[in-house]
Formats: structure tokens, sequence, C-alpha cells
């Protein structure tokens, strides 16, 4: 069931997103060669205490089945799309594209934010999926409005993507955010899938916009670790993420 958040609901979530953002700022600002990624984590969770918050991916478990999750920051490189943890064996270095992802409750109330950046210098083709995957959010949120069908939102991720030659992730999708860390509705970043496509943008909605976007084929798998999802092609990917309030005007960007 989707859950629509009052005027006052979507303040507080205001007020995360933009502590939310600055964190991860912070954080991106500190990666350096031969980093590992647990200092980025031990970072991360930090400032959200600091500021009053809870991290909000650390510990969390899907199903009852899954391991909990082992770091408040996902750091997902490369060929990782999502989901990568924050571990000391993990190493970044220059010419990486490093995927930051993280999640924070303040006032009782979930935001999620992600961006990628590449280290040092990176080649051509990672400049472009970062460019192209931080476009098709933009262009997303851009034609976000009351009374529009999922579907269109949709095909502006799509369009985007594959015109420049990459492919969008089908089996990941964004959701619904704000009194849990996930909430419906689920939304796929392509058209075709019948059950969400025509699913209706209303006012009061708060959602988790994320392209994920592969500079190869779309298919994806999990690694043995149960958490990490890589390309199965190893090709690149990339992942920009905002937490977005829909307005009688169209998407307030609340991690900003």
């Amino acid at each position: 069931m989707v859950i629509i958040k009052s005027s006052e609901e979507v303040e507080k979530m205001r007020q995360g997103g933009k502590i939310l953002a600055e964190i991860l700022r912070k954080i991106s600002q500190e990666i350096k060669n031969g980093m590992p990624a647990l200092a980025l984590d031990e970072l991360a969770e930090k400032l959200i205490q600091d500021s009053g918050g809870i991290p909000s991916f650390k510990g969390y478990q899907g199903s009852k089945k899954e391991k909990p999750f082992p770091s408040a920051l996902c750091v997902s490189l490369n060929s990782e799309v999502v989901h990568g943890p924050a571990l000391a064996e993990k190493i970044i270095r220059n010419g990486d594209l490093i995927g930051l992802d993280l999640g924070m409750k303040y006032l009782d109330y979930f935001t999620d934010m992600a961006i990628t950046i590449g280290l040092g210098k990176i080649n051509r083709e990672a400049k472009k999926l970062i460019r192209v995957t931080r476009g098709a959010l933009e262009l997303a949120i851009g034609k976000i409005k009351p009374g529009i069908y999922w579907q269109e939102v949709a095909q502006v991720i799509q369009t985007q993507v594959e015109k420049n030659g990459f492919s969008v992730v089908r089996t990941l999708t964004g959701h619904g955010v704000g009194k849990f860390v996930h909430e419906d509705p689920k939304l796929p970043n392509f058209v075709g899938n019948t059950a969400f496509d025509r699913m209706m943008i209303e006012e009061g909605m708060t959602l988790a916009i994320e392209p994920m976007v592969n500079a190869g084929y779309p298919q994806v798998k999990t690694l043995p670790d149960g958490w990490t999802v890589v390309t199965t092609d190893g090709k690149l990917s990339a992942h920009f993420e905002h937490t977005i309030a829909v307005t009688k005007n169209g998407a307030e960007i609340l991690t900003i």
C-alpha cells in the first residue's frame, strides 16, 4: 500500500534529507587512493550519529532469511551495481568508479541517496556512464507530477540510457520511502513491467528514484556474500538516487 505523507511528515523528511546530502558530500570528499571502504563507513556512521540520525542500512534485513547488512554505507566499485558492503578488505584505487549509497532515519522518517564518482583519472566510457545516469535521474525528476502514470517517467529514463548505448538494470527498482526504508510502490526504470507501469503518481508520495545503468548488458547477479549485485558481463555500472516528494507543482528533491 502506498503511504501518502502529510506536509508535516514531508517537512521531517526534508530536514533529514538535507542532512543526508551534506553527509554524503563530506564522505565523497574524503576518498583517497588506497583507502579501505571501511574508513568511509566509519565516517558515515559517525556523521549520522552526530546529526541525531540512525543509519538505515546497517543491520537491515529484507527478510528473516537474509543476513543483516554489515555496514551503514554501501560502496560499490566498478562492475558492482549496488549493495556493496563497505568492508576493510575492499580497497579503493585510482581509476575506480565508486557508487556511494546511504540511508538515514531522522525524526522517525527515512531518506535515501546515492551518487557515483570516479577517483583520479577514469576512462571515457566511465565518464559518459556517470553523465548519462545522472542525467536520467534529473530527467525523471523533471517529469514527475501528480496525475501521470509511472510508465511516463520510466520511459524518460529508459530512452536517455538506451540512446546513449547503455542498458537499464531490470531486476532492481526504485521504491517508496519515508516511514520505512522500503515502501510501495516499486519503481522500475524501464517500460513493460505491467504490474507497475500504470501506477499513478499522487501528491504526497515520497519516492526514492534511482536509475541503475550498465555499460554492457542489463543482466546482474548477486555474489555469495548475499548482498553485492554485479554485472554478469563484468562491465561498469553507475547508480544515482534522490528522495523526492510529489507536490502539486511537480517533484521536490529532499536530498539536496
